[in-house]
């Protein structure tokens, strides 16, 4: 499913690549901006993490005329009299204005690195109206966004993947480079689909598949679907030991009727004491009343 992303993202497609520190996925999205480039598509860059030096010098040997890197690394906020673009400007109107500044006819594809700093200076919900609005076309063919995952609650995480067609969670391999890459991607129809790969990445930003993690032993367990213990934290111990535990089953309640009290109680013994009653002819006993007698 990896290679087919690469190939080509939908018209009106959102692409969340959600890495981690445990490994990072710029590695991924170079490969992304290097595969629409080959395509001859023309690439926007939001660059908020590293410099346009640092972004390019990974892109070596690719057609790099198309690509277009909108500086916001040196001045995000606008701290400065003059910047040149900052995350208040994030919104359909300057991305658009950016976009079109560009003489190609064609819709362009748009890569923000990364929507983390967006996100931790705007709301989720402006955030996420942007991206819909980038989605519904115009000068925005399609947009690819990293996003640090760690970074933000998982609320947020979700929200914002709840509106991508495709996300792709990045974590380390068992040996070498490698790494894994957990995938859905959701069609125009609604279908969704689930893929889990073990790639790595060459120094000319190709992806090779290596299979699928169960062709290379048993998966191993997501520390976040891990099921925690409630008491391993506490200041007191609630677990008994063997002792107590024996002690525990071999407690009789006093309301716990065990199988030798029902047997007292239904099968008198010698020297039990009885009550006889015998009804005498002057017994006033009304069936229908029979608390008559009574006075209440």
């Amino acid at each position: 499913m990896l290679p087919d992303l690469l190939q080509g993202i939908d018209a009106g497609g959102l692409l969340i690549i959600q890495d981690s520190v445990s490994y990072s996925g710029r590695h991924l999205l170079k490969s992304f901006i290097n595969a629409a480039l080959s395509r001859e598509e023309a690439v926007h860059v939001l660059g908020f993490d590293i410099s346009e030096e640092e972004l390019k010098d990974g892109l070596k040997g690719s057609p790099t005329q198309r690509l277009h890197f909108h500086n916001a690394y040196t001045d995000p906020l606008g701290w400065t009299d003059h910047p040149a673009f900052t995350v208040h400007q994030f919104c359909l109107e300057e991305v658009t204005r950016l976009v079109k500044h560009a003489s190609h006819p064609k819709p362009a594809t748009l890569v923000i690195d990364s929507l983390s700093w967006i996100l931790r200076h705007l709301s989720p919900p402006a955030v996420c109206k942007t991206l819909q609005q980038l989605r519904k076309g115009g000068a925005v063919r399609s947009v690819i966004c990293l996003l640090h995952a760690d970074m933000h609650q998982r609320g947020t995480v979700g929200s914002v993947c709840h509106l991508a067609t495709s996300v792709i969670i990045v974590a380390p391999g068992i040996k070498g480079d490698d790494a894994v890459a957990k995938i859905t991607k959701r069609s125009k129809s609604g279908k969704v689909m689930q893929d889990e790969e073990i790639f790595s990445i060459k120094d000319d930003l190709t992806v090779t598949v290596q299979g699928k993690p169960s062709q290379f032993g048993p998966k191993q367990a997501d520390p976040e679907e891990q099921e925690t213990d409630p008491t391993a934290n506490l200041t007191f111990n609630l677990r008994l030991s063997d002792t107590e535990r024996e002690a525990k089953e071999k407690l009789a309640l006093p309301f716990v009727f065990s199988k030798e009290k029902k047997t007292a109680l239904l099968h008198s013994g010698p020297g039990s004491g009885r009550i006889l009653y015998e009804p005498d002819a002057n017994d006033d006993y009304d069936q229908e009343d029979p608390d008559d007698d009574l006075d209440v």
